[in-house]
């Protein structure tokens, strides 16, 4: 186990503090990193799975699955299901999965699948191609393969999204055994009315390259305007790079968020706008109230601006809103360390893990310590 792993074991998200040398220390060594990649032998998307399985959708359709088991093989606390966005993947989890496997406190079984249309599970069709489909088929997966059981759920942009829906649709279910939800730079409604600046949309922008060609900027909502492909037929890297993240990101990582969205061909990402542009749940949101709650985004988003965020948290005043300072519309891929650090938090409070560690776990971490966090993270990898 590398020293952030039994780090984020033994501590979890608990909040640190350091001062003096130790934080000047901690701040040149982070900024010595970030001139060269830091992720550039980071096999990123290659961690394999403990089980593979196809569940079918109550319409037929195989959904592709990936388990992850603790890496200590000790019995798992929790399960943690991970809803990805539109035009990803299983993929997208990788530092999560990656780290949470070694966390001890608690265990946790993950479970990460692929969205019909995407990745390698069955086909969509502009009939299913609804949250409210979406959300069918997350609880499909939920039946087949974490029946019982504490669950915590993890939804970025669409996911997150695929989740409301799932409180809409199946209530009970997150009174009995949703014990936790983080949501991740998404939105509980008004998608249209509030996304990509003018300036993005302008001709001299990589967005428009390509859109004629499509039908038209009219016609793409900001929820997959970053995913429209280039004249040549593929996104660009400038384009990802400029609309998916916020400051100076990884260039593996790009690549690899790059290589992501290659795999979803545009017919299969046009067949989502209607349900993403008339999502509106923001009384569903009601509903979460039996679980734990913390809400992610970047203030540099410019797909879904932190301003979803924050009206997601007032409608939820008990839940945890994080503001990850720089980051984009992929908060989990671009500050990993910082989205990995606050996910423990959620998951020790789920499973209640006060009287299982002789120390409090707070609910409310504050936003003054999530760049310490984030220098926690890489020091101690």
């Amino acid at each position: 186990m590398t020293p952030s792993r039994r780090f984020m074991g033994v501590v979890g998200g608990v909040g640190a503090a350091a001062t003096g040398a130790a934080a000047t220390a901690l701040t040149m060594a982070t900024r010595q990193r970030r001139h060269r990649d830091q992720y550039e032998n980071e096999p990123l998307g290659q961690l394999p799975p403990d089980r593979v399985s196809t569940v079918a959708a109550d319409d037929g359709v195989p959904l592709y699955v990936e388990e992850v088991d603790p890496a200590d093989g000790g019995a798992a606390d929790v399960t943690l299901v991970g809803v990805h966005g539109v035009a990803l993947s299983t993929k997208s989890w990788h530092f999560q999965r990656r780290d949470l496997a070694a966390l001890t406190l608690p265990r946790v079984r993950q479970v990460y699948y692929d969205h019909r249309g995407h990745g390698q599970s069955g086909p969509v069709t502009a009939e299913t191609a609804t949250l409210e489909q979406l959300a069918h088929d997350l609880h499909s997966v939920i039946r087949a393969v974490a029946p019982e059981g504490p669950i915590v759920l993890m939804g970025h942009s669409v996911g997150g999204m695929t989740i409301m829906a799932l409180a809409e649709e199946e209530p009970e279910l997150f009174a009995d055994r949703v014990c936790g939800v983080s949501l991740i730079a998404t939105a509980a409604g008004e998608v249209g009315a509030r996304g990509l600046p003018k300036r993005v949309l302008s001709k001299y922008s990589p967005v428009g390259w390509g859109v004629g060609r499509i039908g038209g900027i009219a016609e793409w909502q900001p929820e997959i305007i970053e995913f429209v492909r280039a004249a040549s037929g593929q996104l660009t890297k400038r384009a990802v790079r400029r609309l998916a993240f916020g400051g100076e990101p990884s260039e593996t990582v790009v690549q690899f968020l790059l290589e992501m969205l290659d795999v979803t061909p545009v017919r299969e990402l046009v067949k989502f706008v209607g349900t993403v542009d008339s999502h509106d749940r923001y009384e569903v949101l009601a509903g979460l109230k039996h679980a734990h709650v913390q809400v992610i985004g970047g203030d540099a988003d410019l797909i879904l601006p932190f301003s979803h965020c924050e009206r997601i948290a007032d409608e939820l005043p008990d839940a945890q809103l994080v503001r990850v300072t720089g980051a984009g519309h992929v908060p989990q891929l671009e500050h990993p360390e910082i989205v990995t650090s606050y996910l423990i938090d959620l998951l020790q409070l789920a499973c209640d893990t006060e009287s299982k560690s002789g120390g409090k776990v707070s609910g409310k971490i504050g936003l003054r310590d999530e760049a310490l966090r984030g220098l926690l993270r890489r020091w101690f990898r």
